[in-house]
């Protein structure tokens, strides 16, 4: 089925207040943000980041985050603020979208990463500082070390492909001595409760959203993605999870002479439609009762 623009999914939004929040969320290049853009024009609002990787300041092309000309379109917020080396969670991105929910603007916020929305709609567990030696500690350990220090209630729950997750419930272990899972027992209310929202989730096929996927990786290729990494290259630390983002240790590889370009672009696509599953799965566990946009 050949892609459909934003201006069909208007037809959900018919009864849309401007001053209701909206939240779209979708698994990596779903078209989420183009719906955000129309949706800005025609009734006003600010486009809020909810992707852990776009917070940085250090990749844009290499993110998809959105460009100058989006940007021209509608204000934009919690896109590429954050230095690469700066630590930044859940609970940072919580604390700046309170801020701008606090300040009266009508909040669009749209991306993939789940937890960011779990935290908004669910609410998030006041848990103290990681010690910055401990994270350090953490960013040199192995996934599977990291694993083994989990309790059993965190491993069962837990995903464990997802390192930056299961190193940040391990940093909460070693840090105060209970589980993480014992921490989000506690969670407090939540900022945007659900019911006060309009959610939209992007609910598309596996083949569409692959072939969109390799796409939009060619054009970031042809857009300066190898630029951008090159840039990065002397500061380059796969330990951060900023140079952890999808795309950049395979174009780091290939800048060091140990991969070609061809084998980083499938190296990249590869990734990237791992973690669209993912994404997917996720999303249609613990979004059920969002509203559907359907591709594919």
């Amino acid at each position: 089925m050949a892609d459909q623009g934003p201006s069909r999914d208007l037809a959900l939004l018919s009864d849309l207040s401007p001053e209701q929040p909206v939240l779209i969320a979708g698994p990596t290049a779903s078209g989420k943000s183009d719906l955000a853009l129309e949706i800005a024009e025609r009734q006003g609002g600010v486009i809020v980041n909810a992707d852990a990787s776009q917070v940085y300041g250090c990749w844009r092309v290499i993110t998809a985050r959105p460009g100058p000309e989006d940007e021209a379109r509608a204000p934009h917020l919690l896109y590429g603020h954050v230095a690469d080396d700066a630590p930044y969670s859940t609970g940072h991105w919580l604390r700046e979208v309170t801020r701008i929910v606090e300040s009266g603007q009508r909040p669009i916020i749209t991306g993939g990463t789940g937890l960011y929305f779990a935290a908004l709609t669910n609410g998030l567990a006041e848990i103290p500082a990681t010690p910055p030696a401990l994270r350090r500690q953490g960013d040199a350990m192995t996934l599977e070390a990291l694993l083994a220090g989990l309790d059993a209630g965190m491993l069962v729950q837990i995903d464990r492909a997802n390192r930056a997750r299961v190193q940040r419930a391990w940093e909460v272990q070693q840090a105060t001595g209970r589980s993480l899972a014992d921490w989000q027992a506690e969670t407090g209310p939540p900022l945007l409760p659900l019911s006060a929202c309009f959610p939209v989730v992007f609910d598309v096929t596996a083949d569409w959203l692959n072939a969109r996927i390799a796409r939009r990786f060619d054009m970031m290729l042809t857009g300066g993605a190898l630029a951008e990494a090159a840039a990065m290259r002397e500061r380059y630390n796969p330990a951060l999870p900023a140079h952890r983002a999808i795309g950049v240790p395979e174009l780091m590889a290939h800048l060091d002479g140990r991969i070609d370009l061809d084998t980083a672009r499938e190296k990249a696509v590869i990734a990237t439609r791992r973690f669209a599953k993912r994404q997917r799965t996720w999303m249609r566990s613990k979004m059920g009762d969002w509203h559907r946009v359907t591709r594919g």
